[in-house]
């Protein structure tokens, strides 16, 4: 168990930053908060993405053109070892659609609140990066198309 308040700090800053370049639509630092081999879990049941480009990917054809807010709160940070790590994080997003993602989804966006459960490893060039992502939702406001 890692009781290096640096390592925490480091965790909290790549989620931040996770964070600040999804909405920002800064790719590349979005990329860079994840390892090549990362998986992401997102609602519906079983929708699994495998590597860090096709994760972007998917993600980036979501929120391109759409206006983001992501906030994370109040890490449970459980360290397995000096470079591995499990950390739960309460999340609340909001999304406002553009128009041919409102079509699809028959919604014009929807605010979020649920948690982000991830896994954590630290990188051979030192960086903290998301090796597994699964979000889930607790309860969800959508607004009409």
């Amino acid at each position: 168990m890692s009781d290096n308040f640096a390592d925490w700090k480091a965790i909290c800053e790549t989620k931040y930053r996770y964070c600040r370049c999804l909405d920002a639509k800064d790719w590349a630092g979005y990329a860079d908060c994840f390892t090549e081999d990362v998986v992401l879990d997102t609602p519906p049941e079983g929708n699994v993405t495998h590597g860090r480009e096709a994760l972007v990917r998917k993600v980036r054809g979501y929120v391109e053109a759409a206006v983001t807010n992501h906030q994370v709160h109040n890490p449970e940070i459980t360290f397995d070892g000096p470079d591995a790590a499990d950390v739960i994080w309460a999340l609340q997003d909001r999304n406002i659609w553009d128009a041919a993602r409102r079509a699809a989804m028959g919604a014009a966006g929807h605010t979020g609140f649920g948690h982000y459960r991830e896994r954590y490893v630290r990188c051979a060039d030192g960086k903290w990066r998301i090796r597994h992502q699964k979000l889930s939702y607790v309860h969800m406001d959508s607004y009409p198309a």
